[in-house]
């Protein structure tokens, strides 16, 4: 039979039937897009974790201080946009919220966000595309991500360092294995350590944070460890042998190009 290569997931694995699912095929290997995401499944056979990666041109980096605080994602609550306006506001800087509203969250941002946005200090600028999510990143002196929630990954993290921008995260998820505490933006507990993370903003070196970027988030890193993987199972267990079945990603279907 020839490799089947499951869909990329970029979601938590404790989706309702997912563990009985894979359960019934206990020989099957899969592949983590980061070790924290296996948590629900901790009893599949794992074969590793591959990080994703981008392109390593696809944003350009900007080594200057940057104006404002950014935030990128959904306005849900597990992502934490209040808790990034409260922050902004203590510490007295603007925050450029880049954001997607998902319909069933309306009543959340009538009642919970657009209440705060005053258009000065605080502004929503909508949905970036690719284009404008570069000079968006690139110019901001840091990206929150104040997260409440198993996040199995965070792209905006990684494409925050390749413009050189630096990140402050909630432990959630994630978190701990992308972003390098004091190098490319600091691991946070809570509120009152996130605003003592601002202050140390001047501290990081914004061309590192890019080339760790380089080092362990481009998309050719990523192709080359799933090749690697590919190759292994390959001398393990010859593809006539039985499918293969790997569950983890690719960013912009880099992995379907393998």
């Amino acid at each position: 039979m020839g490799a089947i290569v499951k869909k990329a997931t970029h979601n938590r694995l404790d989706t309702p039937g997912l563990p009985d699912v894979v359960g019934q095929f206990p020989a099957a290997p899969f592949i983590s897009i980061s070790n924290d995401q296996r948590g629900p499944l901790s009893g599949a056979n794992w074969l590793g974790t591959i990080y994703h990666g981008l392109p390593a041109d696809s944003l350009r980096p900007s080594f200057s201080t940057g104006s404002y605080l950014a935030f990128l994602g959904r306005l849900t609550p597990d992502k934490g946009p209040e808790t990034a306006i409260r922050l902004a506001r203590a510490a007295k800087m603007p925050l450029r919220i880049a954001a997607k509203l998902p319909r069933a969250e309306r009543g959340y941002f009538k009642e919970q966000i657009e209440p705060l946005v005053d258009g000065k200090q605080i502004q929503i600028i909508g949905e970036v595309n690719e284009r404008t999510k570069q000079n968006f990143l690139a110019n901001a002196s840091a990206l929150l991500f104040p997260i409440d929630w198993p996040e199995p990954f965070g792209l905006v993290m990684i494409e925050a360092m390749a413009c050189g921008t630096p990140v402050i995260a909630f432990r959630r998820g994630s978190v701990p294995e992308v972003v390098e505490n004091g190098v490319t933006g600091f691991i946070v507990e809570d509120e009152a350590e996130a605003m003592q993370a601002i202050k140390h903003l001047p501290e990081l070196d914004r061309k590192r944070v890019r080339a760790r970027f380089e080092r362990r988030f481009t998309a050719r890193r990523m192709a080359e460890d799933y090749v690697r993987h590919y190759q292994l199972l390959l001398e393990k267990s010859p593809i006539s042998a039985g499918p293969l079945a790997v569950e983890g990603g690719a960013h912009d279907s880099a992995m379907a190009r393998l």
